[in-house]
């Protein structure tokens, strides 16, 4: 317990210093570094993100000490870097992104054969100012992404998902309803099509997080994922649950708390979900894509340093580790100024933009290891190479399903969800008299 106290604290005076010591040194290329000019807004000490500044101040014995602490073992070791082509490598230079890879391992078994897959994160800002045109701004946005995807086939990623209500700005906030032309079909619409396309070059199943419109119901909006299988078939969709009603995000002016349930989706590289958003600050909707057997859950977000950053970092993680499954956490980039300003009703003065969404997209593992994150203010890609074994390993080890109390807790919802439910209070009889 005193060297890991000792450990602790080491790491939080070196993070002090290396802030204090401030942004003099040149950063390094490559998607790791920072750009000075572009992130004085949004930077930590001039770097992309804290796990930047903390891989160029410290030696890579102390990195990996610090990590190790900060994120977790896995097979005995802070989550190991993965390899990223000099191609990749030199094109994420060219086109401005951040590019990181890691490796999660499991133990061998000797009845199973390793169930290794590459999963992709893919985070990015609006291309064009919310003052141009809508097709001009989709189309910008389409053309990035496609560097984004292909990047990540070159890679040999199996399975990428992108941030929620990736081809438009997230304009939820304004109340305008002529963002509502940017909803689409989720199985017939552009962006679905758009994205058939690559998932047939890349032979990779592709997450869609998009507003649809649901020609079938009276053309109604849903916050929805459409799963695109590695065909280019579309698997199936997922509608959003938990709608905000928190801040600037009052999405219910758009669209209603989804009716998909928890669905699971069997593609041929494993079991995968998704927890839209605002989901993952509810820990019952995390669970229920476990009961129902997913083994990657992603969490397409869009959300605001000022609002939610504390949580960033821990929600996912913790999800992943009591619920036995991987997570990919995305957030989108940048600050998106619409032209009209708008206020929430909380008080502050109408302004025309929710803050800096702020990006920092990470993988968690099922055994409470995870990997730094992206930049903060940059597109960027990251790479997790996953040995699905591992969710299994971590089941048997600390047996949550066994020990859980499914009967005890299913019994509470039913008495709660009753209009004359008394909660269960045991009160001191020495404060009654």
């Amino acid at each position: 317990m005193i060297k890991m106290n000792a450990l602790v604290t080491f790491v939080s005076l070196l993070i002090f210093v290396v802030l204090a010591h401030g942004a003099d040194e040149t950063c390094s290329a490559g998607g790791q570094g920072c750009n000075q000019e572009t992130s004085e807004a949004w930077g930590v000490a001039g770097f992309d993100s804290l796990d930047a500044l903390l891989k160029a101040r410290l030696s890579p014995e102390e990195l990996k000490e610090a990590r190790r602490i900060m994120y977790g073992f896995n097979a005995g070791d802070a989550v190991r870097e993965g390899n990223i082509t000099a191609a990749s490598r030199s094109l994420a230079h060219e086109k401005e992104f951040d590019l990181q890879a890691y490796k999660f391992l499991a133990a061998p078994e000797q009845m199973r054969a390793p169930r290794n897959v590459k999963v992709g994160l893919i985070q990015h800002g609006i291309v064009l100012p919310t003052t141009d045109g809508f097709p001009e701004q989709k189309q910008a946005i389409f053309d990035r992404v496609k560097e984004l995807i292909d990047a990540a086939g070159a890679e040999g990623v199996n399975i990428i998902c992108l941030q929620e209500a990736w081809t438009m700005p997230f304009a939820f906030a304004t109340r305008e309803k002529q963002w509502c032309e940017f909803a689409e079909s989720a199985e017939k619409g552009e962006s679905t099509v758009f994205l058939q396309e690559l998932a047939r070059k890349w032979n990779m199943v592709i997450v869609s997080p998009m507003l649809e419109r649901d020609e079938n119901h009276g053309d109604t909006i849903w916050n929805t994922a459409v799963v695109i299988g590695n065909n280019g078939n579309v698997i199936g969709k997922h509608r959003k649950n938990h709608i905000p009603r928190v801040g600037d995000f009052n999405e219910a002016t758009y669209y209603t708390e989804g009716n998909t349930g928890h669905p699971v989706f069997q593609t041929v590289y494993g079991k995968i979900a998704i927890n839209i958003c605002y989901g993952r600050h509810h820990p019952l909707n995390w669970q229920a894509f476990g009961l129902n057997g997913a083994e990657i859950v992603f969490n397409p977000s869009a959300t605001v340093g000022a609002l939610s950053e504390p949580m960033w970092a821990v929600e996912a993680r913790n999800a992943a580790i009591t619920s036995n499954y991987f997570v990919g956490a995305i957030n989108r980039v940048g600050t998106e100024v619409f032209p009209n300003a708008f206020t929430s009703g909380d008080g502050k003065p109408a302004h025309k933009d929710f803050g800096h969404f702020y990006g920092s997209s990470y993988f968690a593992g099922p055994d409470a290891s995870r990997t730094p994150a992206l930049s903060r203010g940059r597109d960027g890609l990251i790479i997790a190479e996953m040995d699905l074994n591992l969710v299994q390993q971590v089941k048997d080890r600390w047996m949550l399903r066994i020990t859980a109390r499914y009967e005890l807790y299913a019994a509470l919802f039913n008495e709660y969800i009753k209009e004359d439910y008394t909660p269960q209070v045991i009160t001191d009889p020495s404060l009654e008299g």
